[in-house]
């Protein structure tokens, strides 16, 4: 009896670590894609302390306004992880820049592992995310030095309510933080969710759902 709890406890530690980001055990891990005098941690090398420089831990470039007429909602976000800033690798924390045409959404979507914090930089957002069920809606208008969070996992949206360009900067509280876009991965995902499925959970027509998967 003692064996198997301590067998389940061990199984949910286990399980509590891996939710998220490693805490580093060292100075730093700079992450490389190949197994050169490198130490494998978390999906990603370690660099050779030896042979890291001051490039490892430095990204450009987040001054440069991002194109939101690539997409139909108006809105442009560039992210900086580990993919971008190979420094980042173990240390739990990442950074992105979100630029909105006027009315430009960066619509409803989730990070599965990070918390956001927004500031706003220029314009008028209005932001929001909805609890898990029941669901309730935290909502509120963001002006220039604003600050808001999207607690982990949550659905959450930003949306340019102004007439004017916006700006805003996030950090997320993962060097990978993920994010789920709902509309596409819903409507979008490939190959398509059965359209009866979704008629049925939306409380759609059939050929709406048809419609709608044709938009993604």
């Amino acid at each position: 009896m003692m064996k198997v709890v301590i067998v389940a406890i061990l199984a949910l530690a286990t399980t509590l670590v891996s939710a998220y980001d490693p805490s580093p055990l060292q100075d730093f891990c700079v992450a490389i894609n190949n197994t050169d005098s490198a130490v494998f941690v978390n999906g990603k090398f370690c660099k050779d302390p030896t042979l890291v420089t001051a490039n490892d831990f430095f990204f450009s470039g987040l001054n440069i306004p991002g194109n939101t007429a690539a997409n139909k909602v108006g809105s442009n976000v560039t992210l900086v992880n580990v993919d971008k800033l190979p420094g980042l690798n173990t240390l739990g924390i990442s950074l992105a820049r979100l630029d909105f045409a006027p009315y430009g959404l960066n619509p409803p979507h989730t990070h599965p592992r990070g918390t956001e914090l927004l500031v706003v930089i220029e314009g008028t957002l209005l932001v929001g995310f909805v609890t898990s069920n029941p669901n309730k809606l935290f909502t509120k208008v963001l002006n220039v030095g604003d600050v808001f969070v999207f607690p982990i996992g949550l659905i959450h949206f930003q949306f340019n309510i102004g007439q004017s360009n916006a700006v805003a900067f996030a950090g997320l509280s993962s060097q990978n933080p993920g994010v789920i876009t709902i509309a596409n991965a819903i409507f979008g995902s490939n190959p398509p969710i059965n359209p009866d499925v979704l008629a049925k959970a939306f409380q759609l027509d059939k050929n709406v759902v048809e419609y709608l998967q044709k938009q993604f």
